[in-house]
């Protein structure tokens, strides 16, 4: 049972030629096509893998080049999907047919083989491709720890395009001891903070701007207040269409701004996405009322969605997140000089506020689960360049994995539009 395992992900680039390129980048086209046959067939009639697989195989093996054994797995996908929609909306929410986009393919122990000499064999629509594996040169980077060990074996995994580069998100797992058994929600977390200058930032450093939404809802309120005072008929009906197009723009708003959170904690592997606690957002942050209901259908959004992928989605207590250095943990209200500026007063870090808050996010959920007794405690939290543990500090990630931007304190330079350290 997958309850009986600990599984962890070693992350690592692929040293590929031209040709294995291009076969990569077909097999990655024809599985999101799979995917999408499978679940176009099954949508609104099944959805467990056993109903699934015998309804679409044949299906996504004639319109598809994906082999046999691809194939079975994009049916697997597919249920995967469909379940989490089905659940999403047994708790009264309205759910729509998954879709696929993420440049990923998924790789089990028939299609992918991990040799002793650091390469790997990958199935794709054509021949199979061998190519190595970019490991640090050193024996301590961290995917050693499962590579040679007898303890560790290599599980389901993922392929997937980054940048013009190929990474392969190698699963491992080992059975747990008894003091790790019905632990749960162990893993990597993606912190996210919520606001208005910013709609949402990532412990990763991504920004997904709310300038525009604030623009778009002050004039929405400024016509709204005018038409309601107008009082007539034709006023009221004006009121209805702008109040129609108002939640159109705002939906699509969050649709995309929830993709971008999903996209970016499958890019990083994670297996929890940590926001703060929504209930007094509005007073911590200054928000107007259009602008909780959007924090609020956000949240929403990016559930549901991560719950069809099997990612889940959390909240932590808020309490001195864009007030606490998440360098040294120094908590002052000084260190707070504007609304997008963070500068620590002991230890001088500087950051985007938004961002600094993020990892404050996400390292509360990952210190929560060293208190559970529920849990192993192995949670670490992902950043841009590497991730983070209480215990263990900073590890990087392999080389062509790196941040942009490293995630240490650095002096003042200047920031590109939307990202921010």
């Amino acid at each position: 049972m997958a309850d009986d395992y600990v599984r962890r992900t070693a992350i690592t680039r692929l040293s590929i030629d031209g040709e294995q390129r291009d076969l990569l980048e077909d097999t990655i086209t024809e599985w999101k096509r799979g995917c999408q046959i499978a679940t176009d067939l099954a949508w609104g009639h099944c959805n467990t893998r056993s109903d699934v697989q015998p309804l679409a195989y044949d299906s996504v093996r004639e319109n598809t080049d994906l082999g046999s054994q691809h194939a079975i797995l994009a049916t697997h996908q597919a249920a995967q999907a469909i379940t989490g929609c089905i659940e999403r909306q047994s708790k009264g929410k309205k759910v729509s047919k998954p879709t696929f986009t993420a440049p990923t393919v998924k790789y089990d122990t028939r299609t992918m083989t991990v040799f002793d000499d650091d390469t790997v064999s990958l199935s794709t629509t054509k021949s199979r491709v061998r190519c190595p594996l970019d490991l640090p040169d050193d024996d301590d980077g961290y995917q050693r720890q499962y590579l040679d060990s007898d303890e560790w074996s290599v599980t389901e995994s993922t392929l997937t395009a980054r940048g013009g580069e190929f990474f392969l998100h190698i699963g491992f797992r080992r059975y747990k001891n008894d003091t790790e058994r019905n632990t749960a929600e162990d893993g990597t977390v993606l912190g996210v903070d919520l606001g208005i200058e910013n709609l949402a930032v990532t412990s990763t450093a991504s920004f997904f701007s709310g300038r525009e939404l604030t623009h778009r809802l002050r004039e929405f309120e400024t016509v709204r207040a005018g038409l309601q005072q107008t009082g007539t008929r034709s006023a009221h009906r004006t009121l209805v269409r702008s109040s129609g197009r108002e939640l159109r723009y705002v939906r699509d708003v969050l649709h995309r701004a929830s993709n971008v959170l999903i996209d970016e904690a499958l890019r990083y592997d994670c297996d929890v996405i940590a926001f703060e606690n929504l209930t007094h957002i509005r007073d911590r942050t200054g928000a107007s009322w259009g602008h909780k209901w959007a924090f609020r259908t956000l949240y929403e959004q990016v559930e549901y969605k991560a719950e069809s992928v099997g990612i889940s989605v959390k909240q932590v207590g808020s309490a001195y997140t864009s007030k606490r250095c998440s360098e040294c943990g120094f908590t002052a209200d000084e260190n707070r000089p504007s609304r997008n500026d963070f500068r620590c007063m002991k230890c001088g870090s500087q950051a985007n506020a938004d961002y600094n808050a993020a990892k404050n996010i996400g390292m509360r959920y990952v210190r929560r689960s060293q208190q559970s007794s529920r849990r192993t405690g192995d949670s670490q939290l992902a950043l841009k360049s590497g991730t983070v543990t209480p215990k263990s500090g900073f590890t990087a990630y392999p080389d062509g994995f790196e941040a942009e931007f490293t995630d240490k304190p650095h002096p003042p330079r200047a920031r590109p539009s939307g990202r921010a350290k």
